[in-house]
């Protein structure tokens, strides 16, 4: 009787269990696809630029100053001007080199009349040492006369030059056509030669823009240099101080001649010109150099990329099965990316719903509504 019992209860045992499971339900649950929303990846015009700070410089700039001493009688140019070259700027009391150069000409004068006196004496000598009518000694000295008195004028002419030279420094005029600055100097100050700034001056169109470059980066450069017809489309675009780009396009003009062992870079000079004078000499930008890599580029939404200890992968859509690619990147552009290596165009790359898949998981496309918000 007590066996029965036993049986009895281990068979109501396996009968309740069987009852709790329900209809319907065998083994592990079954996962449902995960809702995800994909961009197909697509060949399109990639355009972007390397940047660099850069300095606009003027193509000629020249510091003014006093090569002669006195004090400044005349300031003929308004400030901050365009002054056409060989226009007189400053002058410098010039009433002493005037005087200097009056006495080197009549210096002169005196030196070329003593000149031709000796030279007449020594034609004179010389007939009449052909008729032996002098003593030889005589001559000689009319010869030494004629030669002390050709050097005399030499130094007389010389003199003469200096003077005038000193004159002409007296009116200090500008070397080129460029715009001068705010004069350093008013009437009635005392100048000296060679110390004393006066003002500088600068050409402006059309003007340079310096940067620096890494010396790894040469080749690519000097590449530019040799090519016809590079910088003058959009290769290399200013963006100004207020951050609006430069509407002239520049080209390579100059490549420094050596590398700075310093740094490991090289100075690169561009030409821009400048009509209307914005760009000014000293100002900082940025110039945007046209990467070489630019062109038909497959491209994909940046939020479309996962980043794992420093690599990069994509969810590309197969079907109902999401795999996983390792992808290189190149240049970002806004909220696009350029796509290197690892996937190819027409690819379906989920763009939503992938923070909840693994490497091959299941997917529905198409997020719900109320799970895309």
């Amino acid at each position: 009787m007590k066996n029965e019992f036993v049986v009895f209860i281990c068979a109501f045992g396996i009968i309740s269990f069987t009852a709790c499971k329900g209809p319907g339900q065998k083994g592990a649950p079954v996962v449902p696809p995960t809702p995800v929303n994909t961009v197909e990846a697509q060949q399109a015009s990639a355009i972007y630029y390397d940047t660099y700070p850069a300095t606009v410089v003027a193509l000629n700039n020249v510091e003014l100053r006093a090569q002669v001493s006195g004090f400044i009688t005349g300031i003929f140019f308004k400030e901050g001007e365009v002054v056409q070259k060989g226009k007189t700027l400053y002058e410098i009391d010039r009433r002493k080199y005037e005087a200097a150069a009056r006495q080197a000409e009549a210096g002169i004068l005196s030196a070329r009349a003593n000149f031709n006196r000796a030279q007449k004496d020594m034609d004179r000598y010389q007939r009449l040492a052909e008729q032996d009518a002098i003593a030889r000694q005589t001559l000689d000295n009319a010869v030494a006369t004629l030669e002390t008195n050709r050097s005399q004028l030499a130094a007389a002419e010389a003199s003469m030059l200096a003077a005038r030279t000193d004159l002409d420094y007296s009116l200090i005029k500008a070397p080129f056509t460029g715009r001068i600055g705010i004069s350093l100097v008013k009437l009635g100050a005392q100048v000296s030669p060679g110390t004393t700034l006066l003002n500088t001056i600068s050409s402006e169109n059309p003007i340079a823009v310096d940067f620096v470059v890494n010396e790894t980066e040469i080749s690519r450069f000097v590449g530019m240099q040799n090519k016809k017809g590079v910088g003058m489309d959009s290769t290399f675009r200013l963006q100004l101080p207020d951050g609006s780009f430069y509407k002239h396009a520049g080209k390579i003009i100059a490549i420094d001649r050596g590398v700075d062992n310093q740094t490991g870079t090289i100075k690169i000079r561009i030409e821009f010109e400048n009509p209307a004078d914005e760009l000014k000499d000293g100002m900082s930008c940025v110039l945007n150099v046209l990467n070489d890599l630019s062109g038909e580029r497959l491209i994909i939404p940046y939020k479309a990329v996962v980043e794992q200890m420093g690599e990069f992968f994509v969810f590309v859509a197969r079907d109902s099965i999401a795999t996983q690619h390792k992808i290189k990147l190149g240049p970002k552009l806004k909220d696009q990316v350029v796509v290197m290596d690892g996937i190819q165009a027409g690819d379906k790359v989920i763009t939503e719903g992938f923070q909840r898949l693994r490497d091959s998981g299941k997917i529905q496309i198409g997020i719900p509504p109320q799970q895309g918000k």
